[in-house]
């Protein structure tokens, strides 16, 4: 996600630089202009300078980007803290929970960066997250999306909509942060669920009924949180849930699938290149579940298959068996 942002940036005639921690990846990248793992066939516009330098990452930077795998967020930023300039704002398109904190991924990057200020007298700097249905290689091809801006600092929130909007990437901005980078995690869970059910062939009706009871689980434990309940109904919440769970790019649905077909969560995990945000998600969304007395039965019956060795049938079965009761959103 990092080059297909730093794509858009560079269109609108912006100097971009893009930091790597893997110096033979970044080198190849750079000999070959090409993302072979996770964005393969699209050419890196020349302009855009890749490095694995840490004191060369940030030079002159306007705006930081971060798009580091949420459970590694926290060594990578130990890494880039002390090259980081003070005040400069930091935007991330992250999606998940750390498992041990239980932070989001603008939390852990402040909470890294917290004290690292050059300055004491400048003020703290802004957070934001970019979120919304954003399937990498669409945005390579410059097909129409649309996502959401969120920050509880307003003009950093519009900046980042002036910055990145194009005829064809729209930009919203919102100040419910938490909600949308919640709604950014959860929704990883619930890809997982619908991916079982395609393996499992189960079908649209029982598809479609995933992601609306899904949305109310998200729901639930985000507004239990504090985020706003709308946040959920619009694009960083239903838009995103509904393409993460239909794409058949996505490694959530991907790792899913290849669990509802049989195969082993460690088997899975080998083959799909990459991270698959939702697995360890799974834990920390249960164990947030427990602390805000949360009900989440779809987010339960997945932490079971992911890590009680449940059968997948028998997770649906369970699902399906439950009490009957009256609909309820949120």
């Amino acid at each position: 996600m990092a080059c297909v942002m730093g794509m858009l940036l560079e269109a609108k005639g912006l100097s971009v630089t893009v930091w790597g921690h893997d110096p033979d990846t970044v080198a190849e990248i750079i000999q070959t202009r090409e993302n072979r793992l996770y964005l393969p066939g699209y050419r890196l516009p020349d302009a855009i300078r890749f490095t694995a330098r840490p004191d060369s990452a940030f030079k002159d930077a306007d705006l930081i980007l971060n798009a580091t795998p949420t459970q590694f967020i926290r060594p990578v930023w130990q890494t880039l803290a002390p090259h980081t300039p003070a005040g400069v704002g930091i935007a991330s398109v992250s999606k998940g929970i750390e498992t041990e904190s239980l932070l989001r991924p603008t939390q852990i990057i402040a909470d890294v960066l917290q004290g690292r200020q050059d300055d004491p007298d400048k003020p703290a700097r802004p957070y934001a997250s970019i979120s919304g249905p954003t399937v990498a290689h669409e945005l390579a091809k410059c097909l129409p999306a649309t996502v959401c801006a969120a920050s509880d600092d307003d003009a950093f929130a519009r900046a980042i909509q002036d910055a990145f909007t194009t005829h064809w990437f729209r930009v919203y901005t919102t100040p419910d942060l938490l909600g949308v980078e919640m709604a950014g995690a959860m929704k990883n869970c619930i890809a997982l669920a619908a991916g079982i059910l395609d393996g499992l062939q189960a079908g649209n009706n029982a598809k479609s009924a995933l992601l609306s009871r899904g949305l109310a689980e998200i729901t639930r434990l985000g507004t239990a949180m504090g985020a706003n309940t709308q946040t959920f109904f619009g694009l960083t919440g239903v838009g995103d849930l509904a393409t993460t769970c239909f794409s058949p790019t996505g490694r959530n649905r991907t790792c899913g699938e290849m669990l509802g077909r049989g195969k082993k969560l460690e088997q899975v995990l080998e083959e799909i290149p990459g991270i698959v945000e939702g697995v360890p998600t799974a834990k920390a969304v249960m164990a947030l579940a427990t602390k805000y007395r949360v009900e989440m039965p779809i987010c339960e019956q997945i932490y079971k298959v992911l890590f009680e060795q449940l059968d997948p049938l028998e997770a649906i079965s369970r699902l399906m068996s439950r009490e009957p009761k009256a609909e309820r959103v949120g």
